[in-house]
């Protein structure tokens, strides 16, 4: 019999908390889950979910205009209705909540729906003052959208209420340049409000090649969307009427009917207690883990989010499932950073997995870029000008294909197999030997020159 309560305690039913929860239940172990808000964490309820239900609603604008050149007589002016497509996402929400929830208690898994703290190497202490004792416990509580400390900074919102609001704003102001700006950018512009977004630096989306976020920046000027660089927040004014005004500088100010930050994301580590088992923090606030998760507390260990490793759910996921692996089923396992594929859900969408043209230069020397700029075969009938742009980085030396970036329709759901042959160090050769499936926009992986 075990000394304590549960063999593994999980603070967070987060993606990465839920995944650890349930392999280490199925591997044989008493486990238990709190979490304070509800299953699922911030991809399911507040995130990546509920976001690219939007990302599908906000592109029937564009979709509805070129069904005419396809023959569909489609009214000149269609009506939306937000309070229904935000609705019907909330639905879903809750239905992939119930599912989550479904999935702990039918391997065993114990659900508190309460916060709870760390108060000793072995110990958590519920918000209700009941305390918890564990072999083991994971930190999983993933992170929170950082708000700038400006005057007025009170008057905005973050992507965590973008998905409740009564109404789509005609004028919008994003803070940030990153995914999550150029997001929801997209989505308000297409729902037909007004955009602007503002940035510290004169670069979007910092990580990515060069040239697609060039392109993605392109495209999103001759659609209206308006960029403002080298501008930080000074202060927001909420006049009577309800617009806020907001000081900027570099710049002229601004008023606008929303604000919206979206300026990173900060672990949820304040107020956890960690302290009281001799967790080690960074300057950011991120639990520092070795390569098993481990902290600097032997029993205490984090994934996701909180580590502020590699904020995506699919690695959060990963990580949960190397930590029961490795502690609780006799498998030791450790997460393979390299050739994590991204996307980020823009209009138009681009993605990228290995290194960038830039990256590759500075790490090789020697490289060979090949590329595909080209007119999608929609757009073409449709009578957009909007081109899709394919980029390979290759060893120079080896031939290896080192990169893959995209933008363009379909890119996210073109990068996944594309992923698969980076990670395998496939060559450009072995791309070119592959016979072209046309007409399809993915051909042009095999036809690059």
């Amino acid at each position: 019999m075990s000394d304590y309560d549960y063999d593994l305690f999980v603070i967070g039913a987060g993606s990465g908390g839920t995944r650890a929860s349930r392999v280490a239940a199925a591997h044989g172990a008493k486990v238990a889950v709190a979490e304070e808000y509800r299953v699922g964490g911030t991809c399911v309820i507040r995130g990546c979910v509920p976001k690219k239900l939007l990302v599908y609603g906000a592109h029937f604008a564009e979709d509805l205009k070129d069904a005419k050149r396809f023959g569909w007589q489609v009214p000149d002016e269609c009506e939306f209705d937000w309070k229904t497509l935000r609705d019907n996402v909330m639905e879903e929400v809750d239905r992939i909540n119930g599912a989550y929830t479904d999935t702990l208690e039918s391997q065993g898994v114990e659900i508190i729906h309460q916060r709870a703290t760390v108060s000793g190497p072995n110990e958590v202490t519920l918000a209700d003052g009941t305390k918890k004792t564990a072999g083991k416990i994971l930190i999983a509580v993933g992170a929170h959208p950082s708000v700038p400390t400006c005057p007025g900074h009170e008057h905005g919102i973050t992507s965590n209420e973008a998905f409740h609001l009564e109404a789509v704003p005609k004028r919008v102001l994003i803070a940030g340049a990153g995914y999550i700006a150029n997001e929801f950018a997209g989505i308000f512009h297409q729902l037909g409000a007004h955009v602007i977004l503002i940035n510290r630096t004169k670069e979007i989306l910092r990580g990515y090649d060069q040239a697609i976020r060039d392109r993605l920046l392109q495209i999103s000027l001759m659609k209206g969307l308006e960029f403002r660089f080298d501008a930080t927040f000074e202060g927001i004014e909420k006049g009577e009427d309800g617009c806020l005004t907001v000081s900027m500088s570099g710049h002229e100010p601004v008023t606008v009917d929303l604000v919206m930050f979206a300026t990173g994301r900060v672990p949820n580590t304040e107020g956890l207690g960690l302290e009281t088992a001799g967790v080690e923090l960074d300057e950011k606030g991120a639990v520092k883990v070795d390569e098993d998760n481990r902290s600097s507390c032997d029993s205490i260990f984090a994934v996701g989010d909180v580590t502020n490793r590699v904020q995506l759910t699919p690695v959060a996921i990963r990580e949960g499932q190397a930590f029961a692996d490795t502690f609780f089923g006799d498998k030791p396992t450790r997460v393979d950073y390299g050739c994590i594929p991204a996307a980020v859900f823009s209009h138009p969408p681009l993605a990228g997995v290995g290194m960038t043209e830039s990256e590759a230069k500075q790490k090789l020397g020697s490289v060979r870029v090949y590329s595909s700029d080209f007119r999608p075969m929609k757009n073409v009938l449709a009578g957009r000008d909007e081109r899709a742009l394919y980029k390979m980085v290759c060893d120079g030396e080896t031939d290896r294909v080192v990169g893959i970036h995209m933008i363009g329709p379909d890119c996210a759901e073109i990068i996944q197999a594309a992923a698969v042959c980076v990670k395998a160090g496939l060559t450009k050769a072995q791309f070119d030997e592959t016979v072209a499936l046309h007409p399809t926009m993915a051909e042009e992986l095999v036809l690059m020159r």
